[in-house]
């Protein structure tokens, strides 16, 4: 599995939400400035995660996007499938029936399709917070800190 441009992106305005006193609006140019990412691009993105149910917009001066739902409520696994990206394995291999190997190496990497995809829907944004906190204690650092 590669993680896209998409993929990154997508993560890490949503964890940038995550971040907001309150879980308040924040608008795409902050987001994009902080995050040092094309704002266009992330608004595209947030559109297509708002319309999964992953954030709402909010309009006026105090407006942008904020979390739908409580970080421990958002996946990897949904973050992915709201901007397109699909963790699917080789979608049209088919083993060869006369090659038990064949048979052998294709269940094995199904299996481990199927490990990673129970994987992604079980990572939430909010152990990507905690875990990015506890990186940055071990290196001394401050608490705020760029996704």
């Amino acid at each position: 599995m590669k993680l896209t441009t998409r993929s990154h992106y997508s993560v890490k305005a949503l964890l940038d939400l995550s971040l907001q006193p309150n879980y308040g609006p924040t608008s795409v140019k902050a987001i994009a400035r902080r995050q040092d990412l094309p704002a266009p691009y992330l608004e595209k993105l947030l559109i297509e995660m708002r319309r999964f149910g992953l954030v709402n917009s909010l309009r006026g001066s105090q407006g942008g996007y904020q979390l739908a739902r409580q970080p421990s409520q958002i996946s990897l696994g949904q973050i992915l499938e709201a901007v397109g990206e699909t963790i699917e394995p080789l979608p049209y291999y088919h083993p060869n029936r006369d090659q038990g190997s064949d048979w052998v190496t294709f269940s094995l990497w199904k299996r481990l399709h199927e490990k990673l995809k129970e994987a992604l829907y079980k990572i939430t944004l909010a152990d990507l917070y905690y875990d990015a906190r506890s990186w940055q204690a071990s290196l001394g650092e401050a608490t705020s800190f760029v996704v």
